[in-house]
Parts: structure tokens; sequence; C-alpha cells
């Protein structure tokens, strides 16, 4: 079985633990990230309204921004620092949304956890793409 047969994905994460585990870390820190955005767009000012307005539209804009230009399938690939620039923006303001809804310990954690899974996530993908294909 080698990575082209449709499976390769799921061979690729078996055959790297350590890879496949920081992969469902990012992804849970992602959607803990629009939680966190969601949060403080409902709590950030007085009035039902705007609420509603921050409260989606703040972690759609962040969904959206990460969808064409940070995410492995990224509609438009840009300058090389264009999806660490989104990354930065998206993932650093989810921890300064933490900041604002009245958690600092809990914003700096958060943003180191996000740091140290990003420089991995990284650090992996590069090593990934140099080993090439696994086979089985």
């Amino acid at each position: 079985m080698t990575a082209d047969d449709g499976h390769g994905q799921l061979t690729a994460w078996h055959n790297r633990p350590w890879f496949a585990a920081n992969e469902v870390l990012a992804f849970v820190l992602e959607l803990g990230v629009l939680g966190a955005l969601a949060w403080w767009g409902f709590t950030a000012v007085d009035g039902a309204l705007v609420s509603a307005v921050l409260g989606i539209g703040t972690p759609a804009a962040a969904a959206v921004l990460w969808g064409l230009f940070a995410a492995p399938r990224a509609r438009f690939r840009g300058a090389p620092a264009g999806a660490p620039a989104v990354k930065a923006l998206v993932l650093g303001g989810g921890a300064a949304a933490v900041y604002g809804v009245g958690h600092p310990v809990a914003a700096v954690v958060l943003a180191v956890v996000l740091v140290v899974n990003t420089a991995c996530a990284e650090h992996f993908r590069g090593r990934a793409a140099s080993e090439g294909p696994v086979v089985s």
C-alpha cells in the first residue's frame, strides 16, 4: 500500500504518531480559538444586536480568513509570509480574546501552547515533505 491509494494520510499518521497527535491538537486549538472569539464577541459590548454581530461575525471572519489563506488546502497561496501572518492574526486573536474576557493567565498559557503547537506542526510538516510518501 502506498500513500497514493487513498489511505496514504492514515498510513502517514500511523507511521508518525507525534505528527498525528500534533495535528489533532492543532485542530482542537483552532476550534477553541473560534470559541474564544465568539465568547469575546458576545461579551465585549452591551446591546444584544452588536453582541450578536460580534459573537457570530468575529469567528466567522476568522474562519473565512483561515480557509482562504492558512488552511492546508487554502484557496489562495500568496506570499510565503501570508499564511503565517493569517495564522498569527487568528490564533493571536484567540489568545487576545481570552485575555479580553478577563482570563490573563489562561490567555498566556493558550498563547504559549499555540506557538509551540504551530512550531511543531511546521517542523513535522517540513520533515514529512522531505521524507516523501510512506510505503507500507
